[in-house]
């Protein structure tokens, strides 16, 4: 239990400084202004709006989008590549240590109200974000001209720079109008979802949670499983709080607590055996 504290605690360190570091610019808070200094051209791994007061660096969505409705250019390689570089790297390790937005769902969730259940119906679900990948950030955006999913969806937009900017822009106060309100109404929604249903964004919502999904298996960080040892109990399964079948699966967000359920030492990181890892969660 104490080995599971400290696992959990050292993950929230990690998710609190991943925002800190993505929104270093304090004082962009208070004056109200995008900041566009260098590194703000680098990507960061997560879900973190580029038009945020404190933003340091870009979003890997929006910069993929912008470059999809212009024509082809170094910078569509760049933001490819760096996807591309994240993905074999992390996979959804990302999502679940380095994503800003995954930390308030997290906080969210728990407010002490009846939870949504894991279900065939939540597993269906998960299926959603491949299909918003394909249409709001493949399709849409060379249609319209314009990020569609940062437009019309992204609440980490809408909460880190739609909110703040309108409040301490007057000129932005006065163009604020329709589709702003649709992305507020979209934003409460998805909080809301949060805190009855588990990460709900990341798990039926995020297409860059979608984008890191396919590079889970093969990611350097993460978690594995020996199938060899595993004994099919079922008891990761039941502990994981996203859609998994299996440990390490594209459902899965590498939070690390199926790693103590398991009694036979078959679930680890991947730069860890599997029985010493399991070691290490059982000793005192």
């Amino acid at each position: 239990m104490h080995r599971d504290w400290m696992s959990m605690k050292a993950r929230r360190i990690t998710q609190l400084l991943s925002a800190l570091i993505y929104n270093a610019n304090i004082p962009g808070f208070v004056s109200g202004k995008i900041y566009t200094e260098q590194p703000k051209g680098i990507c960061v791994p997560g879900l973190n709006c580029y038009s945020c007061p404190g933003a340091v660096g870009a979003c890997p969505l929006g910069t993929l989008q912008n470059k999809l409705t212009s024509l082809p250019d170094k910078a569509m390689f760049y933001i490819i590549g760096l996807l591309l570089l994240f993905g074999v790297l992390f996979g959804r390790f990302i999502c679940g240590f380095l994503c800003p937005f995954g930390l308030i769902q997290e906080l969210l969730h728990k407010i002490p109200t009846p939870k949504l259940k894991k279900s065939p119906l939540t597993r269906k679900l998960s299926y959603l974000k491949y299909v918003i990948l394909a249409l709001f950030i493949f399709i849409l955006p060379g249609i319209l001209g314009s990020p569609a999913f940062c437009k019309f969806i992204c609440p980490a937009g809408t909460l880190q720079a739609g909110i703040p900017l309108v409040a301490m822009n007057e000129s932005l106060q006065a163009l604020a109008g329709g589709l702003f309100q649709w992305k507020i109404w979209v934003l409460i929604g998805l909080l809301i979802l949060a805190v009855f249903a588990y990460r709900g964004f990341c798990r039926f919502v995020c297409p860059l949670g979608a984008i890191y999904s396919f590079f889970n298996k093969i990611s350097i960080f993460g978690i594995k499983l020996e199938k060899n040892a595993c004994t099919h109990c079922g008891k990761c399964v039941k502990t994981c709080p996203v859609d998994i079948k299996t440990p390490g699966d594209r459902e899965c967000i590498n939070c690390g607590k199926c790693i103590s359920t398991c009694s036979h030492g078959s679930i680890s990181w991947k730069h860890m055996r599997g029985k010493e890892q399991n070691e290490m969660e059982y000793e005192k």
